[in-house]
């Protein structure tokens, strides 16, 4: 009986809870939270690949884990599947922080789908001082450079270049948010169905054709936003480029206080060789200027909106629903 008291004093023997205590404390020094990865190429970092360090994170994080990518060109395929989400991707710098790749449809069972050098799949991704590119040529068809599938996807100050089909913003439950970004191709290369917006970006358009395919839904009362952007383009190649035309019938497309080159042609909008989709599209400006933004002679089924129906495009109604978004909060 007097040996218990005898083991306590010399701490041979701890009480249950104490011993838990303990051990719990020491798991928790041992295998701290992942909160940080960085991605180098010399080795000087946790991985050497981006891939390596979207597979390191934790599953249905709730809290955002930042991987740092060091300046190179990663050649890769990247996935950010589902279960990986908070993921906030950094770059080192936008012009020297290149994840890039070259498929295209039409080779090796790609379609315009799988063609992607990025594929974002899970919610709540951020990135920053990123180039997403896709090097399969001028001639190769569609190439995706950047394919976004999650919802509240975040993108600031990145480069996102390619030639046709270059940004797909693919399900229309998805809402994404690109602020300061470029992003530059030939056909239709900011398509798909996502609700988006484009805030202070440069889009450049590289031949005669189209910037924007949307294919938004009827259910969706936005598609594709863009407010304070600049339309440039490489006027040897881009002479006669039109704002866009519908993927799909209820395509939506606002342009507000937007700078647009002589390269706009005055029509603005197209039918997509279809004129019932002039029934049922939703393309609109407000205040567009420059020397592609004089108006007068768009296409009769376009609209130009009132500063009362301007006032709507706030992201806080863009982005609203049963479970509001704020992406300024993500990503400043």
């Amino acid at each position: 009986m007097r040996l218990l008291p005898l083991l306590l004093a010399f701490g041979l023997l701890l009480p249950a809870p104490l011993v838990h205590a303990q051990a719990v404390s020491a798991s928790s020094r041992t295998n701290p939270p992942i909160t940080h990865l960085t991605v180098a190429q010399d080795g000087s970092g946790d991985y050497k690949t981006i891939q390596e360090a979207v597979n390191a994170v934790p599953n249905q994080s709730l809290v955002p884990i930042t991987i740092e990518v060091k300046k190179g060109i990663y050649r890769e395929k990247l996935v950010v599947p589902s279960p990986k989400t908070h993921i906030v991707l950094v770059g080192e710098d936008k012009n020297t922080t290149v994840i890039t790749y070259d498929d295209h449809s039409g080779v090796n069972g790609i379609d315009t789908f799988s063609s992607h050098s990025v594929l974002v799949q899970a919610n709540d991704f951020a990135a920053e001082n990123i180039t997403f590119e896709n090097t399969a040529g001028y001639t190769a068809g569609q190439a995706v450079a950047l394919h976004v599938e999650g919802d509240r996807c975040s993108f600031r100050n990145c480069r996102i270049v390619g030639n046709q089909d270059v940004l797909l913003l693919a399900t229309d439950n998805s809402r994404q948010y690109y602020r300061d970004c470029y992003i530059e191709g030939t056909t239709d290369f900011i398509f798909g169905a996502s609700t988006a917006v484009f805030d202070h970006c440069t889009v450049h358009s590289k031949k005669n054709s189209f910037v924007t395919a949307a294919s938004t839904t009827p259910q969706q009362k936005f598609g594709f936003v863009f407010l304070n952007c600049k339309l440039t383009a490489d006027t040897t190649l881009a002479q006669k480029v039109y704002l866009g035309r519908p993927w799909r019938p209820y395509a939506k497309v606002v342009y507000i206080n937007t700078e647009m080159g002589s390269h706009i042609t005055p029509a603005g909008w197209e039918n997509w060789r279809n004129p019932a989709n002039e029934k049922t599209a939703y393309y609109a400006e407000y205040k567009s200027f420059g020397p592609g933004g004089n108006v007068k002679s768009r296409v009769a089924w376009s609209h130009q909106l009132t500063k009362k129906e301007a006032k709507q495009y706030t992201l806080k109604n863009i982005f609203g629903g049963q479970v509001p978004w704020n992406p300024v909060e993500t990503i400043k």
